[in-house]
């Protein structure tokens, strides 16, 4: 898919390809970070483990993928550190749960995030509807300062934000102040 792929591009910005890395894919789905790896980056060795919490959708990626450097594990948190994770889409459905209850969800994500990802990590959400528009029920609509401010202020982060590729979200790069 266009936008997927599109998606991903803005994501791993956060990366440097031009040495191997490791990196954690929180909410891997069915491994189609790989794809466009294979297809955009194939020159470049990635150390990768895909973490998500749907079995299915783990057992799905360990039919489609195999390898030394890629493994798939099912869960809602990496048991790893990695030089970087990306975590695509995991926050903008949060169906009947309570706004306070989402965020704090969010909070402990990034949070993790942060404690995983020696050179930084990169995530999207959906953008507040423009005046006007109506959000769909359950979708998770936030603005790009509000987690930027959580990142720099309790992560100790740089953070960069991109939203001007023509979709209804935004991508934050987060990179850990340097010492």
């Amino acid at each position: 898919m266009p936008t997927q792929a599109l998606r991903f591009r803005k994501l791993l910005m956060i990366c440097d390809f031009e040495r191997p890395f490791s990196l954690n894919d929180l909410g891997c789905g069915y491994g189609a970070l790989l794809d466009y790896l294979a297809l955009y980056h194939p020159q470049t060795p990635v150390d990768y483990l895909g973490i998500d919490l749907s079995a299915a959708m783990v057992r799905s990626a360990k039919r489609r993928w195999t390898g030394e450097t890629i493994r798939f594990q099912q869960g809602v948190e990496s048991p790893r550190s990695a030089d970087y994770s990306i975590a695509s889409g995991i926050f903008n459905v949060m169906l009947d749960q309570p706004f306070p209850l989402w965020e704090q969800l969010v909070e402990k994500t990034l949070t993790h995030l942060r404690k995983t990802s020696r050179k930084g990590f990169a995530v999207n959400f959906v953008h507040v509807p423009a005046s006007g528009e109506r959000t769909r029920t359950g979708l998770y609509c936030t603005s790009p300062e509000r987690w930027s401010e959580f990142c720099r202020t309790h992560l100790s982060s740089h953070v960069r934000i991109i939203d001007d590729y023509g979709m209804s979200e935004f991508t934050l790069l987060v990179e850990p102040h340097s010492p």
